[in-house]
């Protein structure tokens, strides 16, 4: 039996018996890690095929245009790599979030992941999980799968940009841990209202004008609070509903005006509000003048450069210059009164 195995492993008869052994030792320990990697990979699809089902995506609201995300947030998302890869990156623990980014829609929600996931420490979810929205009911074990595996010293994140104007949203956020870190990425409320309404108009070219949808009566000028476009620019009124369940100091509101203008900037105050070393800075920033943001010179596991998708930075549609004043005007109180509640002058007026 042993002949016939030296014969198959072309093993020399002749090599002394000590030298022998170490050989046969050496080719076992070969065909056994290379056993171990294929493994490796069906373990992986295996791991796939067992994870949970993503977010069910939940009709909009009465009013309400559908969010944008699957598509371009799956793409957003990390890529599993090679199955070597998998398998080494498979190690750490999944956690509950120690930090997330509740809003606002079209405030640059996207911007400040993609930014803030090239730091090495900062491990976050590609598309938005609508736990504390849309899939409470599932359950934070549910919750708990969705996330990336972190190690010790890394940070898990998620965004989700609607549960800033979910009423029920902060006390399910503090149920979950009253610790949790939360960024709030606010930008001129009429820039923002616009901006929502081009983004509903690029998937529903026949709905009405702007205009008639800011006012209940243009006659009178009584600006429609209940469209949702209008209503979630009034951020102190949400911010109020968070201040029952978190200090203002656990909230941190990043600037989307900044973001764009000093994105390296912003992104000191985000890594310093998180207790990150300041790893991001402006050499991984080059202004984009096609888009008009910026953009990264390398993404998350990437040597090229990285633009957000076509459906950042649309062109807006001309607006009545009449309508924006008085959009501004309406907006004027609420915003000296969210300047005050943050400690931060924005701007805006």
């Amino acid at each position: 039996m042993g002949q016939r195995l030296n014969r198959c492993l072309d093993v020399p008869v002749a090599l002394p018996p000590l030298r022998r052994r170490l050989l046969l030792l050496f080719i076992m320990l070969f065909l056994w890690l290379y056993m171990f990697y294929s493994c490796a990979g069906s373990c992986a699809g295996l791991t796939t095929r067992g994870s949970p089902a993503p977010p069910r995506a939940a009709p909009p609201l009465p009013g309400e245009p559908s969010e944008e995300s699957s598509l371009e947030e799956q793409r957003a998302a990390p890529d599993a790599g090679s199955p070597i890869s998998s398998f080494f990156n498979g190690s750490g623990t999944k956690r509950l979030p120690q930090a997330i980014i509740i809003g606002v829609k079209k405030g640059g929600t996207r911007a400040l992941l993609e930014f803030l996931r090239v730091h090495p420490d900062v491990r976050a979810v590609g598309a938005e999980p609508h736990f504390f929205d849309r899939n409470y009911e599932r359950g934070l074990a549910w919750y708990r799968e969705l996330m990336p595996r972190t190690l010790e010293g890394q940070i898990t994140m998620e965004k989700t940009p609607s549960y800033f104007v979910t009423k029920e949203a902060p006390a399910r956020i503090s149920s979950m841990s009253k610790g949790t870190k939360l960024i709030v990425v606010v930008r001129d409320p009429v820039t923002r209202a616009i901006s929502d309404y081009t983004q509903t108009l690029s998937k529903k070219p026949d709905i009405p004008t702007f205009e008639s949808l800011t006012f209940k009566n243009r006659t009178t000028g009584l600006i429609d609070t209940s469209w949702s476009a209008i209503q979630i620019g009034i951020y102190a009124k949400h911010l109020e509903n968070w201040l029952l369940h978190f200090p203002i100091g656990q909230i941190l509101f990043v600037s989307g005006e900044r973001l764009i203008s000093d994105p390296a900037g912003e992104l000191g105050r985000v890594q310093d509000f998180l207790g990150l070393k300041r790893i991001i800075t402006d050499k991984h920033f080059y202004f984009n003048k096609t888009k008009g943001f910026p953009c990264l010179k390398k993404a998350e596991g990437s040597s090229k450069p990285h633009c957000l998708g076509k459906t950042k930075g649309r062109t807006h549609p001309d607006i009545d210059q009449e309508v924006v004043q008085r959009l501004r005007d309406f907006y004027r109180p609420f915003n000296m009164k969210f300047y005050q509640m943050t400690g931060q002058d924005f701007g805006w007026d």
